[in-house]
C-alpha cells in the first residue's frame, strides 16, 4: 500500500504556512498593478459583460464578435500592458492572433489577483487516492509554492521560451509546476503519467525539453506507479534534458543520478517571491500532444491571453460557476480537460478546484459520490466511460450519499449515450441538476457547443450538445465542400470564424497544422467530427470522420497503433479501426498480416504485439482484438480501405459499399470468413 501522505505536499504547506509575513509584505506592489490594469479598460460598467443576459451575450457575440471579445478581455484579464488590436486572423492560412500588443502573466491572473482579495480562499482540494485524506491549499499557499518552484526552475537554467516536461500524477505540486512555468515564461508540456517511457521520450524529443519534473511514484486505485523509472528510461534518449526535478508522492526511495535533484529540497532553498515575466498575448503558454490521423503525435500550441480568457469564460457560463463554488472535474491534468477545467479555468475565476487522484471504483463504486458529499462539490464534470462503468452497479452506491450540493452536471470527452445520460441526470442529479453534454477538443481550448449557456429553464435534450458558445459559429459542410443551409441536415462540422481559445499551431510544423485543420475546407476550421443539425437548429455530434478513435475519452490515432505494430519483425503490415464498446466508447480492433513461418505461433506473436503497444504508447492503447489475415483490402493506389474493415467487424457485411476500387475484391470474402472463425472461437471461449 502506498504511503498515505506525500512529502512534496507536506513541504509545500509547511513552506507556505511558515512564510506568511514575508509573502504578504512582498505582495504589496500588486494592488498598484491592479489599479493600473483597471485604467486600461475603456468600457463603461453598463457596457461590460457582467449583468447582461444570455440572449444579449449571444446576440452581441454573433453581431459584433470583435466588440464582444474586446469587452470580455478588458473586463476579465489583468493586463500589464493593454492590447492595441483585438484580432488578426486568416483561417485560410491558419493565421490566428488575438489581443495583439497586450502583455500579461497567466500565473498572476490565476493567483496574485485572488491573493490580494482573499489570500485564505481555498484554491485546491487534493482528493488523494485514499478517501478522507484530502488536503486544502489556499491561494496564498499555492502562490508561494509556485514562486519557489519557479525560482528552482530558474536556478536550473530555465528561461523564457524553454520547454519543460511535466510527468506527474494529479497533485498540488503538479499544478504549481504548470503555474511556475507560466510565471517565468517557460512553456510546459504535461505528459499523461500513464504513458510509456517511449511515448514520454518522443514528446520530450519533439519539444526539446530542457527540464523534466516528475515524482518518485504515482498512486492510483490503491496501486503505485513507478514514474521515476519511466523518466530514467526516457531521458536516456533525450539529450536536450539537462535536469530532472523529482518530487516525492510516497516514502519510497528511488535512485538519483547526476541529472536528478530532489524537488522539495531545492524549493526549500529558494525565495518565496518570483517576479512575473511579462508575456505577449501570443507567446506560447503550453504544448499538449494529441494523436492525429498520422502516426506521429502533434504538439498543439496554445498561447497566453486568448486561452486564459476562453477557459475562464466557458467555465463560468457553461457550468453556472459562481464565486465560492467547488468545481469537481475528475479529469487527469495530462489531458486538455485537466488543463482547462481543473487548473486554468477554475483558478482564473478564483474558484476552488478539486484534484482527483483516484479512480471511480476505489475503494468501491461509491467513491465519486462520497467525495461529492464530503467536499460539497457544486459542479461535477466526468467522462461517459466512467459513467457507463458506474451505472452497472446498484443505485444504492449513489443514493447512500448526500448530493444536495450539486447544481450542475457535465459530460466530456465523447458524445454521451442515452443510457448513461439518463442515469447521470435521474439518479445522480435527482432530476434537478442541468446536465451539460459538452463538445470541444484539445485544439479548441475550451467548450464550443453545450446546452448552456441558456436562459433559466431553457430546454436541455438528452445526449445532445445543442447550443454553440458565445462567438462560436458552426457550419456543416457537404461532400463537395459546400455549406449546408437550413436544418435537419448532417455534414462535416466546421467553425466559420475564429475565437480566442483556439490552438495557434502544431509545434515545429505549422504546415501540418494548416493541412489538418484549414485545408480541407478553406476559410473554415475543420473539427474532424461530423454533426447533425436538428429541425430546431440544435447540434448533435455524430463522431469522428477521420482515423482517430476515442478510448475512454482519450483520442488516439489508429496510425499511431499501426506504426507500432508494424515495428514487429513478423508483421509486414497492419490496419487498426475503432469499434464501439459499451464502457470505453471505442476500442481498437487490429488486423495484422503475419509472416507465414510464424502462423503456427500466432498467440506468442500477439502477446508480443500487446507488449509492444504498451511499451511504445500506453496500456490503454492495446487493441482489444487481434485478427490475423492473409492480406488487407487495398485500392489500386495502395490505400487500405478501413471502411470495409470497420463494417465487417461491426457485422455490417451487407453495407460494405463499393468495392470495385479494390485491387482484388476477393480479399473481402477472405476477411469476412476469418472474422467469422474468430468470432466463433471467442464464443466458445
Amino acid at each position: 500500500m502506498a504511503a498515505r501522505g506525500g512529502r512534496a505536499l507536506l513541504l509545500l504547506l509547511q513552506l507556505a504556512r511558515g512564510g506568511k509575513a514575508r509573502l504578504c509584505r512582498e505582495l504589496r506592489p500588486v494592488p498598484a498593478l491592479l489599479c493600473r490594469a483597471r485604467s486600461l479598460s475603456t468600457a463603461t460598467p453598463s457596457a461590460r459583460l457582467a449583468g447582461k443576459t444570455h440572449a444579449e451575450l449571444r446576440e452581441l457575440s454573433a453581431r459584433e464578435p470583435e466588440r464582444f471579445w474586446e469587452r470580455a478581455a478588458r473586463e476579465r484579464i489583468l493586463w500589464s500592458r493593454g492590447f492595441e488590436r483585438v484580432q488578426d486572423c486568416d483561417l485560410e492560412r491558419g493565421k490566428i492572433g488575438w489581443f495583439l500588443g497586450g502583455q500579461l502573466n497567466v500565473s498572476v491572473n490565476c493567483l496574485d489577483v485572488h491573493v490580494v482579495k482573499d489570500p485564505n480562499r481555498v484554491a485546491l482540494i487534493w482528493e488523494k487516492d485514499e478517501p478522507g485524506m484530502e488536503e486544502r491549499i489556499t491561494y496564498r499557499e499555492l502562490l508561494e509554492a509556485t514562486c519557489r518552484l519557479a525560482n528552482t526552475l530558474k536556478s536550473h537554467g530555465v528561461r523564457k521560451g524553454d520547454r519543460v516536461a511535466i510527468y506527474m500524477p494529479v497533485s498540488p505540486i503538479a499544478v504549481a509546476a504548470m503555474l511556475a512555468c507560466a510565471r517565468i515564461g517557460a512553456i510546459h508540456t504535461v505528459v499523461f503519467a500513464g504513458f510509456s517511457s517511449d511515448a514520454l521520450a518522443g514528446r520530450i524529443q519533439d519539444a526539446e525539453c530542457k527540464v523534466v519534473i516528475t515524482c518518485n511514484q504515482g498512486v492510483r486505485g490503491g496501486r503505485t506507479i513507478n514514474l521515476k523509472v519511466m523518466v530514467d528510461m526516457a531521458v536516456k534518449a533525450c539529450p536536450s534534458v539537462k535536469s530532472v526535478l523529482v518530487a516525492h508522492r510516497t516514502d519510497h526511495g528511488v535512485p538519483m543520478g547526476e541529472l536528478d535533484t530532489p524537488l522539495e529540497e531545492a524549493m526549500a532553498k529558494e525565495s518565496c517571491v518570483c517576479p512575473p515575466e511579462p508575456m505577449d498575448s501570443e507567446d506560447m503558454l503550453f504544448l499538449l500532444y494529441t494523436s492525429g490521423s498520422t502516426g506521429k503525435p502533434k504538439g498543439i500550441v496554445h498561447t497566453q491571453a486568448g486561452y486564459l480568457l476562453y477557459t475562464g469564460l466557458t467555465l463560468q457560463y457553461v457550468f453556472d460557476h459562481c464565486p465560492g463554488d467547488v468545481f469537481g472535474c475528475v479529469a487527469d491534468i495530462g489531458w486538455i480537460t485537466g488543463h482547462s477545467y481543473v487548473v486554468y479555468g477554475p483558478l482564473a475565476n478564483g474558484g476552488t478546484t478539486v484534484l482527483f487522484e483516484s479512480t471511480p471504483v476505489y475503494p468501491d463504486p461509491g467513491r465519486y459520490w462520497e467525495t461529492v458529499e464530503r467536499l460539497k462539490i457544486n459542479q461535477f464534470y466526468a467522462a461517459p466511460t466512467a459513467l457507463r462503468l458506474l451505472l452497472k452497479y446498484e443505485e444504492s452506491w449513489v443514493k447512500k450519499y448526500d448530493r444536495s450540493s450539486l447544481r450542475t452536471l457535465g459530460s466530456v470527452g465523447e458524445p454521451i449515450n442515452h443510457e448513461a445520460w439518463d442515469w447521470f441526470y435521474n439518479v445522480v442529479g435527482e432530476k434537478r441538476c442541468p446536465l451539460v453534454d459538452t463538445w470541444w477538443q484539445t485544439e479548441t481550448g475550451g467548450v464550443c457547443i453545450a446546452p448552456w449557456p441558456a436562459e433559466p429553464g431553457a430546454e436541455i435534450r438528452p445526449a445532445m450538445a445543442m447550443r454553440p458558445f458565445y462567438g462560436i459559429q458552426p457550419a456543416l459542410m457537404d461532400e463537395k465542400g459546400q455549406v449546408m443551409t437550413g436544418n435537419d441536415v448532417s455534414g462535416a462540422l466546421c467553425i466559420s470564424q475564429p475565437w480566442p481559445g483556439m490552438a495557434r499551431s502544431i509545434f515545429g510544423d505549422h504546415q501540418r497544422f494548416v493541412d489538418a485543420y484549414f485545408k480541407p475546407y478553406p476559410g473554415y476550421y475543420f473539427t474532424g467530427d461530423g454533426a447533425y443539425r436538428t429541425a430546431d437548429g440544435y447540434y448533435q455530434i455524430t463522431g469522428r470522420m477521420d482515423d482517430v478513435i476515442n478510448i475512454s475519452g482519450h483520442r488516439l490515432g489508429t496510425a499511431e497503433i499501426e506504426d507500432t505494430l508494424d515495428e514487429h519483425p513478423d508483421i509486414p503490415e497492419s490496419a487498426v479501426v475503432g469499434i464501439s464498446h459499451e464502457v470505453k466508447g471505442e476500442v481498437p480492433f487490429a488486423f495484422v498480416v503475419m509472416k507465414e513461418n510464424m502462423l503456427e505461433n500466432q498467440e506468442f506473436v500477439v502477446k508480443e504485439l500487446r507488449e509492444l503497444v504498451a511499451t511504445r504508447i500506453a496500456k490503454y492503447a492495446i487493441p482489444d482484438h487481434f485478427l490475423v489475415v492473409k492480406r488487407l483490402p487495398k485500392t489500386r493506389s495502395g490505400k487500405i480501405m478501413r471502411r470495409i474493415l470497420r463494417n465487417i467487424v461491426m457485422g455490417q457485411v451487407d453495407s460494405l459499399g463499393d468495392v470495385s476500387t479494390l485491387d482484388d475484391p476477393s480479399v473481402v470474402a477472405e476477411i469476412i470468413e476469418a472474422h467469422r472463425q474468430y468470432r466463433n472461437r471467442a464464443a466458445r471461449a
